[in-house]
């Protein structure tokens, strides 16, 4: 081209990504491969190309799990830590290597059907949206995004652009969770009004200063894609590959790392949508002996949050959630005996309290027991739901299945119409974290979910959506 381009990190041209993201959601892109057929045509009997963005850690293991299905290819590697990166190429070294992922997007998207997003919390939905835009099918870790405005639009693109969505609570494939649904339409529990959810994260740093000791940028990394949408703020030592789920500007602490593995039962079983109200009490940090440290830029060390639904088809009235991390623990279910363990044994578990009875599980609705234990062996209720080959490792051969049979084909088992609202119901929970410090306290927030603002404290609302820097914008 002819005309002056504004280029961002790595040379990528941000005037030619935006254009081609912008021509393709416009026009043929958005539609269907397998509808069109013609070039590029995917049949269900041939093999998935996937770009996984997002190659080390948790992207690493992701990727290894869709080759293993027999049906995917992968084509292309992306990630802006090559020392991350390193064992996916190793592992599939015909796979073409990416740094930035605008790049791959905007030069490589003709050669590749799907895409993998593992990246740290805050760069999910511009990656997912922009591969979306452009007909791609899309596998998003946990959670979703980072931010509430977020979610809602990644929810709305699955059904714009016509992609096979899945996010990586694999949990959700599980039979634990089709279990307790089970359970719970044949009415064994009663009716439930309050549910607990609780973790043993943090296992990084929260409720910490931001270092103020400037560290060397390492070869490998390139620090300001690693930043993306996150502001422009120095290097500092150990934030990367994984204490960055600590602070607010990119991670979304213990409850985005694990509420989508502990709170996907309860949306399933009872049919739960969008909050109500949310409210939380925080755990502080002290300085010294009598000085209470207040460290807005970090997530805290401990929480309790509870957020109400409104009723569903599958309730009689609201229901409370009680989220709870950093070491607490709802009590002890009194029809256990003394030397009984139960789902909380592995520091994860949710527990429904029914009318009629209780039952809990482990992370990933593992452990699947009603209350007391005796009646797990002789409960009968009739099996209403269709298992997941494999439970939570079938999780990964299922997107990819459905990729090749095409938008609307196969039921996946967390599309984004399931997990942008669970999504969405957790980050509104972060918000009541995030607005604690803003209110010197608990408070409880309402919600309207149609405008999506709280309605009784606006401050707290600059935490809906974010502003995105320049070369890493999300617009709708």
């Amino acid at each position: 081209m002819t005309e002056k381009k504004e280029t961002t990190a790595n040379g990528a041209s941000r005037r030619d990504f935006l254009k081609s993201t912008s021509v393709a959601a416009a026009g043929i892109m958005i539609v269907p491969r397998h509808v069109l057929g013609g070039k590029g045509f995917i049949a269900p009997s041939d093999m998935l190309n996937v770009a996984g963005i997002g190659a080390g850690g948790k992207g690493e293991s992701d990727i290894a799990a869709f080759a293993k299905s027999g049906k995917a290819n992968i084509a292309y590697l992306c990630d802006v830590d090559d020392r991350r990166a390193a064992n996916s190429r190793k592992s599939f070294p015909k796979a073409k290597y990416v740094k930035d992922w605008r790049e791959l997007l905007e030069k490589d998207h003709k050669n590749f059907d799907a895409v993998s997003v593992s990246t740290p919390d805050h760069n999910h939905a511009v990656i997912a949206y922009h591969a979306m835009q452009l007909g791609k099918h899309v596998y998003v870790q946990k959670p979703l995004t980072h931010d509430i405005w977020e979610a809602r639009l990644l929810t709305e693109a699955a059904k714009k652009f016509k992609v096979v969505t899945q996010m990586g609570n694999q949990g959700a494939s599980n039979d634990g969770t089709r279990l307790m649904a089970e359970w719970y339409d044949a009415g064994l529990i009663g009716d439930v009004e309050s549910i607990y959810c609780w973790t043993n994260r943090p296992v990084w740093p929260q409720g910490i200063q931001w270092p103020t000791t400037k560290a060397e940028i390492p070869k490998e990394l390139d620090w300001d894609l690693w930043l993306g949408t996150a502001p422009r703020k120095d290097y500092v030592d150990k934030l990367v590959p994984f204490n960055w789920r600590g602070w607010w500007d990119y991670g979304t602490g213990a409850l985005g790392d694990m509420g989508c593995h502990l709170v996907e039962a309860p949306f399933r079983v009872l049919g739960l949508q969008y909050v109500k109200d949310v409210q939380a009490s925080v755990g502080s940090v002290f300085v010294d002996e009598f000085k209470k440290g207040v460290f807005p830029e970090s997530c805290p060390p401990s929480s309790h949050i509870t957020l109400t639904f409104p009723k569903t088809a599958k309730t009689k009235g609201d229901v409370t959630l009680h989220w709870m991390d950093g070491g607490i623990q709802p009590e002890r279910p009194e029809e256990l005996g003394p030397n009984e363990k139960w789902g909380g044994e592995d520091g994860n578990g949710t527990l429904f309290i029914g009318t009629k009875g209780k039952m809990y599980a482990s992370t990933y609705s593992d452990a699947a027991t009603l209350l007391p234990k005796e009646r797990t062996k002789d409960a009968k209720a009739p099996q209403k739901y269709k298992r997941v080959p494999g439970g939570a490792s079938g999780h990964y051969a299922q997107w990819v299945e459905a990729c090749l049979a095409g938008y609307g084909k196969m039921e996946v088992s967390s599309p984004f119409e399931v997990a942008g609202p669970l999504t969405e119901a957790l980050l509104m929970a972060n918000l009541a974290v995030r607005g604690h410090d803003l209110k010197n306290g608990a408070f409880k927030y309402t919600w309207d979910n149609k405008a999506m603002k709280v309605t009784n404290f606006d401050e707290v609302n600059q935490y809906v959506k974010r502003q995105y820097p320049a070369g890493f914008e999300l617009k709708a």
